[in-house]
């Protein structure tokens, strides 16, 4: 029987100690062998079936958030999702947000023009919540520091006034249990923590849809996508395959075998293991006398005033972020004990 040791130790083995993953992941060997044959299929004039692995790839992504497969719509980007979110908005709502929030998340909706945007610190989200929120639109995971929203209160919050929630999870899926049915909207990148090729994301909708209108549609949102090539749409999917962007599908080839690993993995399993290795790392920054930003229960390690070494660390086979001055280091399935501690000796202090 495969442990989790020996799993990871046979789909990855990086030349560098990569302590990158917030900005992206590392592709397994599998993932990187089946586009490599998809990729060959095509040469060979013999293509394969991709679009079955989107499929299975929507499938893996719904099952590991807990939703069903209908509710999940499979693209390319996150900004595309808020974008199509931005536009089911009446004219002068209010989106609550949190500040410094990714820019995929929050762009669409300012460049509307017509909406009210009202940014709060994360801490603050949940107690500012009011009458006149019509949606609240945060990250589950910060990109720039790790800290975590409080989801559960979020939520609640927007309930009790009647605001709807859309929550980016790309630096939370992958190691962080979800239960994207508690919110109306979750989406997410899948080239960080879910360890897929760029090009792939997931948007989960509603049953209902939420009033979204599927303003990108093209063929492949069509009941019966094949049936659909020429002239408009007849029937658009009775799921969220409506919201599909044409799909990478060199990417997805890849895809469904990374969400295959993790489902083998266990998220739990993997969250375990991040979250063990990013407290040694705090402890071992404490006791250099480097205060990290406070992000308990976060894979994601931000340490002020060192984000200056990023290319220093760099060169010497350390891959770490700068993000505002702040070194930022993500610690993910493939990384070790002796990962953290290496990164820990070339720091000051």
């Amino acid at each position: 029987m495969e442990t989790f040791e020996t799993l990871v130790r046979a789909e990855f083995a990086a030349k560098n100690t990569y302590l990158n993953t917030a900005s992206t992941g590392l592709l397994p060997a599998r993932t990187v062998a089946a586009m490599g044959a998809a990729v060959a299929s095509v040469a060979a004039g013999q293509p394969a079936d991709m679009f079955a692995d989107v499929e299975a790839a929507r499938a893996a992504f719904a099952r590991m958030l807990d939703v069903p497969a209908r509710r999940v719509a499979a693209g390319a980007s996150v900004a595309v999702y808020s974008g199509l979110i931005a536009a089911s908005l009446p004219r002068g709502a209010e989106v609550l947000t949190a500040e410094g929030e990714f820019s995929s998340v929050v762009t669409p909706f300012h460049v509307r023009g017509d909406l009210r945007v009202r940014a709060v610190p994360l801490e603050r989200i949940a107690e500012s919540v009011r009458p006149a929120t019509a949606l609240v639109a945060v990250s589950a995971v910060q990109s720039a520091d790790g800290r975590t929203a409080d989801l559960d209160a979020i939520g609640e919050a927007a309930r009790r006034h009647g605001a709807r929630t859309y929550v980016d999870a790309s630096q939370a899926a992958g190691w962080l249990p979800l239960e994207a049915g508690a919110h109306d909207f979750v989406s997410s990148v899948a080239f960080k923590w879910l360890l897929c090729p760029r090009g792939v994301a997931f948007l989960v909708v509603p049953e209902d849809f939420g009033g979204l209108t599927p303003v990108f549609a093209g063929w492949v949102a069509g009941e019966a996508p094949w049936d659909s090539c020429y002239g408009p749409v007849a029937e658009l999917a009775r799921s969220a395959r409506r919201f599909d962007e044409s799909p990478g599908l060199f990417a997805y080839a890849g895809a469904r075998h990374s969400l295959a690993l993790l489902e083998e993995l266990g998220v739990e399993r993997i969250a375990a293991h991040d979250l063990a290795l990013a407290e040694r790392f705090r402890a071992g920054l404490r006791d250099r006398g480097h205060d990290p930003v406070p992000a308990p229960a976060s894979p994601i390690v931000s340490v002020p005033g060192l984000g200056r070494l990023q290319g220093e660390l760099s060169r010497a086979g350390v891959e770490v972020s700068d993000r505002a001055g702040h070194l930022r280091a993500a610690f993910h399935l493939y990384n070790t004990t002796e990962d953290v501690d290496r990164l820990l000796g070339a720091l000051p202090g």
